[in-house]
């Protein structure tokens, strides 16, 4: 029985591939806000609780790409979720999928934020 596993285990490795990587952020606002001036002007802000937000990014036979995977588009799509003008305590990470990566058939990479929506009075 355990000698059938091993070559299942190589297949499964060699069907699928991924990396991943993590960072974080103190603040981050919308693409069009002036961050500068609002760390100046010292606004208050209401937290509006936990946000999420996902911009994926897919490609076929590693030529047809379509989606957008960038930070920007992930962060608006937190910030949409709650109303909110900017992110604070934000983990960042941006993952990398393959399957079949030999010919890759298909593969897609995702950024992931994750943070507490705020909004500037």
């Amino acid at each position: 029985m355990r000698s059938s596993a091993v070559p299942v285990l190589v297949g499964v490795v060699f069907l699928l591939a991924a990396c991943s990587s993590v960072g974080s952020l103190g603040i981050v606002t919308k693409s069009t806000a002036d961050p500068a001036s609002i760390l100046r002007s010292g606004r208050t802000y209401q937290e509006l609780g936990p946000a999420e937000g996902q911009a994926c990014r897919f490609f076929i036979i590693a030529i047809v790409p379509f989606g957008d995977s960038t930070f920007s588009t992930a962060v608006e799509r937190a910030l949409a979720e709650k109303g909110g003008d900017a992110l604070i305590n934000v983990t960042t990470s941006s993952s990398l999928y393959g399957f079949i990566p030999v010919y890759n058939i298909l593969s897609f990479t995702c950024t992931t934020v994750k943070g507490i929506a705020v909004k500037f009075q």
